[in-house]
């Protein structure tokens, strides 16, 4: 390591890694359908990696100053860096060869699952709608540095002419975010094996070194999180001590912590006090440091492009951001507040998008160029005063835009009133939807969603390019309800969906037809493994102009005497899954969403569907990682939930779906949304939810999911029947609902239909085994 200070003066905290045309999603996907082997798997998955690096390069970020991130991952970052230090799960052992190294097979294992070995849980990473495994530590978990696939991608780079910055997660916050193995002592906490992790973590930076690498990029981003850091006493210390011995490896990288996604606050302290070179602050969601001192002699990656959003930044106010850490800071340098992994490639490729709604836009390609502009501005603003001045532009076209104010809605949210949010008593709900629906106990269902097959996205491409008309489009997708509906009946599900052929995913389907969104092409992101979703863009007011839902659910009653299930996607998550407008309170946006809602649910009301969902899987995950901004939001969201919701008639039940949560933290809000019934994601952690449940004594209808969704493994009858016996010892049996832990568009129909057949043959085994007046009620 040699003291002269590295001459980048700008750089981004991670990039999109699938591919500009999801090109990793299908090698990895070929390799699981067994269409490819590993070494053509690998060999395409470099390919996606060279194309990244000089993709950057193009964009002005320099090839030999490690301003270009090395942050490219398979499937997960937390899930590389468990198999970097060997924290593999003992049923997973096997894949492990005797070098220490996974293969990608191994690695795919791990991640997914195989028979009756079940893969890491999964949820949800700090408050994006990206997925994390969530490794398993226990006292006995033998760390080493054991799998050297991150050092070997570096230097395929450094091969091929570029000097990159490896990125991997840190040691302290992939302890936070880990749970305690299976068989741990109670009270066993993962941080406590911290000193034992450094080792690993010491030798990884020794080979980083050995391989050539100048610095590496350390995330510490749980340190911006109460959530992630509560119980933890002496975190700071912990902080401290742990950087101290990192920097005390002899000849070593230079270290880049970056705490994205918020503030560290007084974690910045015993972080920077440290012999760290570099520290990377998220400017967008925190701050400038309240004392500048603690910057001094650092190399200081200051955040100040949105990694998280797709809107042009204020390139001239991010400029002044800039200047206010120069001084004690030995290196000021332009960056994004986080990866760009949250973000599609480019948006010039949305040539489909509105000319004027495009050039407010900045996806991936476009905030590279903006951190390349800052730094050049850093060393002489005048040689960039164009640039600057495009963006100030930008920005004020936006302002006065038709569409982007739409008086009609401003005046119908302000003419609401209390009475608005509320709904009759649950007791006299409860009694009016049994008399209306005449279910068992134990009733069961699915979250909504029926595998999404070739045939379905063969017919919406043709539709979409004009290839099949409105009418066979039509008729093709009431062929696919009637055989979801004759399956649903044949497996003797009590309530029915329609499978929801139609649509393309659960948010973008309802922002193609409200007004004040727009839909992407190419915008796609990674949700988690080879899951990549397009999210909508939301520009402006948002207006309903007609009925969205109604035919199909309309349609599907028709095909049976069953009860049917309306399905809806929820304010919160259609928010949480699109880029929102970041010029209004998110609250206010949310309303407006929830008000489009609230018409669909009359419609679906008047049309006779009796049962509607209204799904809010990502209410926990725009839950601000502060403690004392959580109130504010928890106020806001679960009002709009009551606002879309709370026109309903006491029969009509009003269903939610949640998942990937941590429950116990919005327990208070979940039982707010006042749903009938709310079904959540239980299978992958084994019901760990019905102790939060429990405790908080909620009196409503809970549907803890029995069937892991994301994995390809099928459940057996007797392990569905356990945990249904699991949730019926901890809550009232008349409360229990047999479904799903999520939909099932991503699933094959050979595994859905054999788990649903599980699935009800277990609930019939439960519900026998009930005391009579349980069962009878």
């Amino acid at each position: 390591m040699t003291e002269q200070l590295p001459a980048w003066t700008a750089t981004v905290l991670g990039y999109p890694r699938t591919g500009a045309d999801r090109e990793a999603k299908r090698a990895l996907e070929a390799l699981w359908a067994g269409r490819a082997d590993l070494a053509s798997t690998e060999r395409a998955l470099a390919g996606v990696r060279a194309a990244t690096v000089r993709r950057l390069n193009s964009l002005g970020l320099p090839a030999h100053d490690a301003s270009i991130p090395s942050a490219f991952s398979a499937y997960d970052q937390v899930l590389d860096a468990a198999v970097a230090v060997g924290a593999v799960p003992p049923r997973f052992a096997d894949v492990v060869g005797e070098d220490g190294r996974v293969d990608l097979a191994g690695y795919s294992t791990i991640a997914r699952g195989r028979g009756a070995d079940a893969p890491l849980e999964m949820t949800k990473w700090f408050d994006t709608n990206y997925h994390y495994l969530v490794p398993e530590i226990g006292p006995g978990t033998a760390f080493r540095f054991a799998d050297d696939r991150g050092v070997r991608e570096f230097s395929e780079a450094l091969a091929d002419g570029f000097l990159t910055r490896p990125v991997v997660v840190g040691p302290v916050t992939f302890l936070l975010l880990a749970k305690a193995a299976g068989g741990s002592p109670e009270g066993f906490a993962p941080i406590s094996r911290l000193d034992d992790l450094l080792g690993a973590y010491e030798d990884l930076l020794t080979a980083y070194a050995a391989a050539g690498a100048e610095w590496v990029q350390l995330d510490e981003p749980a340190l911006v999180s109460d959530s992630a850091t509560a119980g933890v006493e002496g975190l700071a210390g912990l902080v401290r001590a742990a950087y101290d011995r990192l920097a005390a490896v002899e000849g070593r990288p230079r270290l880049l912590v970056a705490t994205p996604y918020g503030d560290p606050g007084e974690l910045l302290e015993p972080l920077a006090a440290t012999a760290v070179e570099g520290l990377a602050l998220d400017l967008v969601r925190g701050d400038v440091p309240a004392r500048p001192e603690l910057l001094t002699g650092k190399t200081v990656v200051g955040g100040v492009v949105d990694g998280h959003n797709v809107w042009r930044a204020d390139l001239v106010a991010a400029l002044a951001r800039l200047r206010t850490l120069e001084g004690p800071a030995a290196r000021v340098v332009a960056g994004t507040s986080t990866s760009l992994l949250h973000v599609p490639h480019d948006v010039t490729r949305e040539t489909a998008l509105d000319e004027r709604l495009r050039g407010w836009l900045a996806f991936a390609d476009q905030k590279v160029s903006e951190v390349v502009v800052l730094g050049r501005a850093l060393g002489d603003a005048a040689a960039v005063q164009e640039e600057l001045s495009a963006s100030a532009r930008a920005r004020a076209d936006r302002t006065g835009a038709p569409g982007v104010v739409r008086p009609e809605v401003r005046e119908r949210l302000a003419a609401l009133t209390p009475e608005a949010f509320h709904r009759s008593d649950y007791a006299v709900r409860r009694l009016a939807q049994e008399e209306a629906l005449g279910l068992p106990a134990l009733p069961t269902t699915t979250i909504g969603s029926f595998p999404q097959t070739a045939e379905i996205r063969r017919a919406r491409a043709a539709w979409t390019r004009g290839d099949l008309d409105q009418g066979a489009y039509e008729e093709f997708l009431r062929t696919e309800i009637d055989r979801v509906v004759a399956l649903q009946e044949e497996l003797g599900l009590d309530v029915v969906v329609h499978g929801e052929p139609e649509r393309n995913d659960m948010v973008q389907y309802f922002a193609e037809q409200l007004d004040g969104f727009a839909v992407t092409a190419h915008g796609w992101v990674q949700s988690y493994g080879s899951r990549c979703v397009r999210p909508p863009i939301l520009w402006g007011d948002v207006v309903r102009p007609a009925p969205i839902t109604v035919p199909w659910s309309t349609y599907t009653a028709s095909r049976t005497p069953k009860p049917v299930k309306g399905m809806l996607t929820g304010p919160v998550t259609i928010l949480a899954w699109s880029f929102v407008r970041d010029d209004q309170p998110l609250g206010d946006t949310a309303r407006q969403v929830a008000l489009a809602l609230r018409d669909e649910v009359a419609d679906l009301e008047a049309a006779g569907i009796g049962v509607v969902q209204v799904d809010e899987p990502a209410l926990r995950e725009l839950l601000p990682l502060r403690t004392q901004d959580q109130p504010a939001y928890l106020d806001w969201s679960v009002g709009s939930f009551r606002l879309a919701t709370a026109g309903a008639g006491d029969a009509t039940q009003i269903h939610t779906h949640l998942c990937y949560s941590e429950f116990g933290e919005v327990i208070d809000a979940i039982d707010g949304l006042d749903a009938d019934v709310t079904s959540i994601e239980a299978a992958r952690s084994r019901m760990e939810v019905l102790d939060d449940i429990a405790r908080a004594g909620f009196a409503r209808g809970i549907g803890p999911g029995v069937y892991d969704i994301h994995s390809p493994r099928v459940p057996s009858t007797e392990e569905i029947a356990g945990l249904l016996r699991a949730a019926v010892a901890s809550v009232p049996a008349r409360q229990v609902w047999v479904n799903p832990d999520c939909g099932l568009k991503t699933r094959g129909y050979a595994e859905t239909t054999e788990s649903l057949r599980n699935l009800v043959e277990a609930a019939r085994t439960v519900r026998a085994e009930l005391p009579v007046p349980a069962a009878a009620s």
